[in-house]
C-alpha cells in the first residue's frame, strides 16, 4: 500500500520545511540592530525544541485526532504519538477517503506527523518578528509552549484535518469538512494566525524604546537576502509538500509558488520606484516573502496566471502595508503584520477570485467568482480567514497580558538599550576588539558605546528609508 516515492517526497519536504525556520531566523536577524541579532537568531531557534516535544506528546493528536470538545480542537487517541508507529494516514480500510490529496496510496503515519511538525515550528517563530528587541527569552519561550497548544493546535485542526485522514472513522475540522474554505498549505492557519498575533503582541508590549523618533537599521542586509532565499527554497516543501505525493498537484504548486513569488518581487520594488525612487535589497527581499506567503493558499486551485496575479497583488499591496503600523502606532517590529497577515488575507481571498477546479478536481470547493463560480467560495474563504484571525488575536492577547502581568515579558530598559543580546544570553553577535588597528578600535568604541551606535556602519540607509516608511 506504500508508495515509496510519495514517501520520499513527503519526507524530503519535511526536512525542507525544517529548513525555513533557520532561514527565516536569518531573514529577521539581519533587519534587527546588531545588538539583538543572538536574540532573534534564538527566538526562532528555540520553536524547534519546544513544538517537537509538544507535538509528540499531544500537539499532532489535538490537531489530527477525532473532532473533541465540540470541535474546538482533536481528541488524545494519538497523545505520545501512541496509534501512529507502523500505522498509515490516507486510505481508510473500506477505500480512500474522500479528501483532497494525496492518492490512491497510503503514507506511514510517521513522515505526515513529521511533515506536518515543521509547520506547528514555524508559526510562533514568525511571530518573533513583531516583537523584536525587547521580549525576555524565557517569557518568549513560555508564550511559544502556550500558544501553540491553545492557538495554533486548535487551528491546525480546523484546517487541515480532513475527515478520514487518519483512520475510516476520524472526523476532523470544521473548516474543513463543514465551511469547505479551501487552504492549501496554511494561509489561514500558519500566515493569518501568526500575523493575528504578532498583532495583538506588539499591542500588549508596546513601543521599543525610541521607535518611531529614531531610526532603527537592519544592520546586515546580506543576512536579510540569505534568510529570503533560503525562505523561497523551503517554500517548495511547504506549499509542494502539501499534495502528499510526488504528482501533478505537487508540480503545480511548485510552479505557482515560483511565479506568484517573482511577480511579488517586481511588485514590491516597482511600489517602491514609485514611492521612494529606488529598489531596494531589503524590498526584494520582504517582496519574495509577501509573494510565498500569498500562494501558500491558493497554490494548488489556481493556474500559474492566477498565481501570477496573486503574487503581483500581494507584493504591492503589502509594500504599502507595512506602512500602517506608523498610521495607527503598534510598533510590529519587522513587519509580520504588513506582511504574513495581509499577504495571508490576500491570497486566501483570492482563491475565491481565481480558483479553479480545472488544475485540482479532488477540491472540496467551489469554482472562483472569475470561472464561473459566483461568490459562494470567495464567502467561504471571508468566513475561515476572519475566525482565524479573531481566534489567534483574542487568545494571544490574552496569553499575553497574563505573562505580562505574572513573570513579566519585556526586557528591563537598560537591557533593551545597551543591548538585549548581552542582557537576555551574555553573549554579542560581533566582536569587534578582536579586529586589531586603531580603526577597528574605533568601531569597537560604536559597538561598546550603547548598540545603537554600532548600526552607523551599516550602509543600508536606502533600504531602512523604505522600511521604515
Amino acid at each position: 500500500m506504500i508508495n515509496a516515492g510519495d514517501t520520499a517526497w513527503v519526507l524530503a519536504s519535511a526536512a525542507l520545511v525544517m529548513l525555513m525556520t533557520p532561514g527565516l531566523a536569518f531573514f529577521y536577524g539581519g533587519m534587527v540592530r546588531s545588538k539583538s541579532v543572538l536574540n532573534m537568531l534564538m527566538m526562532n531557534f528555540i520553536c524547534l525544541a519546544v513544538i517537537s516535544i509538544l507535538w509528540t506528546l499531544y500537539g499532532y493528536s489535538w490537531a489530527f485526532g477525532n473532532d473533541a470538545f465540540g470541535g474546538l480542537v482533536g481528541g488524545n487517541e494519538f497523545a505520545g504519538l501512541g496509534n501512529s508507529i507502523g500505522h498509515f494516514v490516507g486510505v481508510a480500510v473500506t477505500g480512500p477517503p474522500e479528501i483532497p490529496w494525496p492518492g490512491p496510496d497510503a503514507l506511514p503515519a510517521t513522515a505526515f506527523i513529521m511533515f506536518q511538525l515543521m509547520f506547528a515550528v514555524i508559526t510562533p517563530a514568525l511571530i518573533s518578528g513583531a516583537i523584536a528587541d525587547r521580549v525576555k527569552f524565557w517569557s518568549w519561550t513560555l508564550f511559544v509552549a502556550v500558544w501553540g497548544s491553545i492557538v495554533y493546535f486548535p487551528v491546525a485542526h480546523w484546517v487541515f484535518a480532513f475527515d478520514g485522514f487518519t483512520g475510516p472513522d476520524n472526523t476532523g475540522g470544521w473548516i474543513a469538512n463543514v465551511l469547505k474554505a479551501e487552504d492549501f498549505a496554511g494561509g489561514t492557519a500558519v500566515h493569518i494566525n501568526a500575523g493575528a498575533a504578532g498583532l495583538a503582541l506588539a499591542i500588549v508590549l508596546g513601543r521599543r524604546k525610541g521607535w518611531p523618533r529614531e531610526p532603527m537599521r537592519p544592520h546586515n542586509l546580506p543576512f536579510v537576502l540569505l534568510g529570503a532565499s533560503l525562505l523561497w527554497f523551503g517554500w517548495y516543501g511547504f506549499n509542494a509538500g502539501s499534495a502528499l505525493s510526488a504528482s501533478d498537484l505537487a508540480g503545480l504548486a511548485f510552479t505557482n509558488t515560483t511565479v506568484a513569488t517573482a511577480a511579488a518581487v517586481l511588485g514590491w520594488l516597482v511600489v517602491e520606484q514609485i514611492r521612494d525612487g529606488k529598489p531596494t535589497t531589503l524590498g526584494a527581499a520582504s517582496g519574495a516573502v509577501a509573494g510565498l506567503v500569498a500562494i501558500t493558499p491558493a497554490c494548488g486551485f489556481v493556474n500559474p496566471l492566477g498565481g501570477i496575479a496573486i503574487g503581483l497583488i500581494a507584493g504591492a499591496v503589502c509594500a504599502l502595508a507595512v506602512g500602517l503600523k506608523y498610521k495607527f502606532g503598534f510598533d510590529d517590529s519587522l513587519d509580520v503584520v504588513g506582511v504574513h497577515l495581509v499577504g495571508g488575507i490576500i491570497g486566501t481571498l483570492l482563491i475565491g477570485f481565481f480558483g479553479t477546479k480545472s488544475v485540482n478536481t479532488a477540491a472540496l470547493g467551489e469554482d472562483g467568482l472569475f470561472y464561473g463560480g459566483g461568490f459562494t467560495q470567495l464567502g467561504r474563504q471571508v468566513l475561515a480567514a476572519g475566525a482565524v484571525m479573531l481566534y489567534s488575536f483574542i487568545l494571544t492577547f490574552i496569553i499575553a497580558l497574563i505573562i505580562k502581568k505574572t513573570i513579566g515579558f519585556r526586557v528591563d530598559e537598560e537591557s533593551e538599550v545597551t543591548g538585549i543580546d548581552e542582557g537576555e544570553h551574555a553573549e554579542t553577535g560581533y566582536d569587534f576588539s578582536t579586529l586589531g588597528g586603531r580603526a577597528a578600535s574605533g568601531l569597537g568604541q560604536h559597538a561598546v558605546g550603547g548598540g545603537a551606535d554600532t548600526d552607523k556602519v551599516s550602509t543600508n540607509s536606502a533600504a531602512t528609508v523604505t522600511k521604515e516608511g
